[in-house]
């Protein structure tokens, strides 16, 4: 039986300390109102120079770019429309940061869920889910680790993963397979890299919540959630965003291949 926590606050949204000044980002899946988009406005006001959005969904990503322009100039915003299942498109939205002196940090955000039993899930369903989530990351990782070497950049590259990845949900063995995936990609990579400078992380959030995920997730399972997190409530999009930018930042020079909760949901 688990026990119902009391929820806290939301606390106050932290200001920002110029963490990523003169910075080159990347963002996948960043259009929209969850982590993706979260992590490129935080990038933004932590002082970076660029950053790059893509996502598969146009409308809302030119949609987003155009508010962060907006806010923060239009010079410092670059957008494609990116599928990362497409290795030309990641090529492609890495090709603007690379017009711009290169890539300093990559945030790999894309990923896709879905809940169905084993016993009804299809070949299909597996693989797409394995294709954005788990082979997207490898793509975009891959991808980004090239240039850095290319350029002589020691940047940084931020997986998202999930607690999933470490504990069973019911209906979940593609998503969380996929997940724990990213994990044993991310420790492997750093090895890979280390060689280079290049320091490989990832973040491991529960439930971040925004009105596209709210449409798509049931009451029922909103307060299982919530109810196992220590706080009593879903974390925020830009929670887990600040957690990227210290990752990404200087704060975590001698972190590299490690997976950071941002939950209390590890087992």
């Amino acid at each position: 039986m688990i026990e119902s926590r009391v929820s806290q606050p939301v606390p106050e949204y932290v200001p920002a300390h110029g963490l990523l000044a003169g910075r080159r980002v990347v963002v996948t899946a960043a259009a929209g109102a969850g982590i993706g988009a979260a992590a490129a406005r935080r990038c933004l006001e932590e002082g970076a120079a660029l950053v790059v959005l893509g996502d598969t969904h146009a409308g809302r990503l030119e949609s987003s770019a155009a508010e962060l322009g907006a806010e923060f100039g239009a010079d410092r915003v670059r957008w494609a429309v990116c599928d990362v299942t497409v290795e030309d498109q990641v090529e492609a939205l890495l090709d603007l940061a690379e017009d711009a002196g290169g890539v300093d940090v990559m945030i790999n955000n894309a990923g896709l869920g879905g809940t169905v039993s084993i016993l009804e899930m299809t070949d299909d369903q597996w693989s797409k889910v394995l294709d954005v989530t788990l082979t997207g990351t490898f793509r975009s990782v891959r991808a980004a680790s090239r240039r850095m070497v290319r350029n002589d950049v020691k940047g940084v590259i931020i997986n998202n993963a999930s607690v999933i990845g470490w504990r069973a949900q019911e209906g979940q063995a593609h998503y969380a397979a996929a997940k724990a995936g990213v994990m044993a990609l991310t420790r492997s990579v750093a090895l890979d890299v280390a060689p280079y400078g290049i320091r490989v992380n990832a973040v491991s959030p529960s439930l971040a919540m925004h009105p596209f995920l709210a449409k798509v997730t049931s009451d029922e399972l909103l307060e299982q959630l919530t109810s196992r997190e220590a706080f009593g409530r879903a974390a925020e999009p830009w929670e887990i965003a600040n957690v990227m930018v210290f990752l990404a930042s200087g704060y975590s020079s001698y972190m590299t291949g490690e997976v950071v909760s941002v939950s209390s949901q590890q087992a």
